[in-house]
């Protein structure tokens, strides 16, 4: 699937609570909440999202607002720009390709829609109770692609199979990420049993 069929698909699925609380407000609002920067990347998927809008009817600017929040790379910052909109107040929240600010909007309110897209497990980081009855305020997509990572470390050791060392980098200001995506590294057949990083532990204060 192209990312901007799927993220017309994320636009499509979260259109459904505009509808429903059009009578609430003169204008739906929208809340994009993500942890990235304003860039050409991201500045492709919302033209994309914008697109998946105007098919359902709605236009920014005309019939309904979007209010865009941006942590720049700060995960520290998500708890607080997901609150500063759940106070707009926004009809639903918006995340495409980010845990950590999934995990803060979810945090932010138990009412307000919210659609994700994440890349590892939902229901094991807590996201969602489980697949078929995701209940709550809360439901997405999920590509799974943290789960793919003890898989990539086994074909490296194909590649290079003298290795005895290999390094992974996560990030330790995102931890339930970073401990999904260890996880999986350790899982692999050719690693060691699972412990989780002291380094990462201290640095996140787990």
């Amino acid at each position: 699937m192209r990312r901007r069929d799927f993220i017309q698909g994320i636009a499509i699925s979260s259109a459904w609570p505009l509808a429903a609380r059009a009578q609430q407000s003169a204008m739906p609002v929208v809340g994009v909440l993500s942890a990235e920067w304003p860039n050409a990347v991201t500045a492709d998927r919302l033209r994309a999202f914008r697109e998946g809008l105007n098919y359902t009817g709605y236009f920014q600017g005309q019939n309904v607002i979007i209010e865009y929040r941006w942590a720049e790379g700060r995960n520290d910052r998500l708890p607080a720009l997901a609150a500063e909109l759940v106070r707009l107040p926004v009809n639903v929240i918006v995340i495409a390709g980010s845990t950590p600010a999934s995990i803060a909007a979810k945090a932010a309110s138990s009412t307000v829609p919210i659609v994700f897209y994440v890349g590892t497990d939902p229901v094991s980081i807590g996201l969602v109770p489980s697949f078929s009855r995701p209940g709550g305020n809360v439901t997405g997509v999920a590509n799974f692609n943290a789960e793919l990572a003890a898989k990539r470390l086994e074909l490296l050791h194909e590649l290079v199979p003298t290795a005895t060392i290999v390094a992974g980098l996560v990030n330790p200001t995102s931890p339930v990420l970073a401990e999904a995506e260890t996880r999986d590294l350790h899982s692999g057949p050719h690693v060691r049993p699972y412990a989780p990083c002291a380094a990462c532990q201290h640095r996140t204060g787990n």
